[in-house]
């Protein structure tokens, strides 16, 4: 069987580059191992990659490989967008009415009679944004690992030159969703004699130190329970089988399965992470904060790009000074073991209007807030101290 049908049975795929495992048919690093033994292999038992000096083995952590500067500074042809004139919504008398009289019918003991016969003396808007910048990154590092070996293809050396990190093709997941890939770097395996069993298949048990017998647990290990009654659990002889290894003295290996033998490679995990910044500019308004999150905005500033420009001339500089402070915390956190594929920046306008209103001759206000217009009126002037349930 030739080389390309050997690749084609091991599951292999040929794209426009160097060749990658099929992520379905890759080995997976979830695979029980014997608890008794790490399954990191000992270094004696890896070999030396070009390209891959310094990987560790097993624990799970990986070393991450830093992208090439090529692509890590990917070309920019977008241009940052001119200043606009930003178009700010705003609340109405009678959106604000509407609002209150829908919050009084919610409250089973408060009169809706505030909410229809309330004068209006002022609406004071605070004019609240919430900005958020999305990076969607990309991250490769690297692990020697091991799985049972049962008769797979082992794809070594001999097959051509392992490909760097970078240099692997992969199909990238829709943008902004987290996503882990782990696959076998292609012409790294090669099959060892497992160092869990010393390649026997089986281990001495560490329970019974390989006799197969134990103390028996009613005498411990005595022979007798009184000083003339022989113990009848254990004959008097104060030995029982040992449970763990059914009295064989030696277990299957959970290393290598009982093969004996264990494929070695350096497997490449690829982690697409989307991180978020967000920051709300309050206008210290007096609205607690808490009530932000629980309310929707409207949005008024989407700016989707490869990497995105600060805002600049927005009619609230909070916003101007977060987009500039995030871009650049993004681009100093995550240059150094990503890159970023893609970033996404918005503004979403939170209406507060503070509603100051007066109704049987004395003076009142509330919040009404959110594209929801909820509204927050802790001294509702119409409650009474009980309810009725119908």
């Amino acid at each position: 069987m030739d080389k390309q049908a050997l690749l084609s049975n091991a599951g292999y795929q040929q794209p426009d580059g160097p060749m990658i495992p099929d992520p379905s048919t890759a080995a997976s690093s979830e695979d029980p191992q014997d608890e008794e033994f790490p399954s990191a292999p000992p270094a004696d038992m890896l070999d030396d990659v070009v390209g891959y000096e310094g990987t560790i083995a097993g624990g799970g952590e990986g070393r991450f490989v830093p992208p090439p500067a090529s692509i890590a500074e990917e070309a920019r042809n977008d241009v940052p967008h001119p200043q606009r004139a930003w178009s700010i919504p705003s609340i109405t008398e009678e959106t604000a009415r509407e609002a209150f009289i829908q919050f009084a019918s919610s409250k089973c003991c408060y009169s809706s009679s505030p909410a229809k016969e309330m004068d209006f003396r002022d609406l004071r808007p605070y004019n609240t944004y919430r900005y958020r910048l999305e990076s969607f990154t990309e991250s490769r590092s690297t692990e020697w690992t091991t799985v049972p070996y049962k008769g797979q293809f082992v794809d070594g050396s001999a097959y051509g030159v392992p490909p760097l990190p970078w240099n692997i093709i992969v199909k990238m997941p829709p943008v902004f969703q987290d996503h882990t890939m782990n696959i076998p770097v292609p012409h790294t395996s090669s099959m060892k004699g497992c160092h869990a069993c010393m390649a026997m298949g089986r281990r001495a048990c560490t329970k019974c130190t390989a006799t197969g017998k134990v103390k028996c647990w009613v005498c411990h290990g005595r022979g007798f329970r009184f000083t003339d009654d022989r113990c009848n659990h254990c004959n008097g002889i104060g030995l029982q089988c040992c449970d763990s290894c059914a009295g064989c003295g030696t277990k299957p290996c959970g290393m290598c399965k009982q093969s004996g033998q264990l494929l070695v490679y350096i497997q490449l995990t690829i982690k697409w992470k989307n991180y978020i910044s967000e920051q709300v500019a309050d206008q210290q308004s007096g609205l607690p904060v808490d009530c932000y999150s629980k309310v929707t905005g409207q949005n008024v500033c989407t700016d989707e790009q490869v990497r995105v420009y600060p805002i600049i001339g927005f009619p609230d500089s909070q916003v101007d000074q977060a987009s500039q402070r995030a871009i650049q915390e993004h681009q100093v956190q995550l240059a150094s073991t990503s890159r970023i594929i893609q970033q996404r920046q918005t503004i979403e306008f939170i209406p507060v209007t503070q509603v100051y209103y007066e109704w049987k001759g004395k003076e009142y206000n509330y919040f009404a807030y959110g594209a929801e217009n909820k509204v927050y009126a802790p001294d509702y002037p119409a409650k009474c101290c009980c309810c009725t349930i119908l």
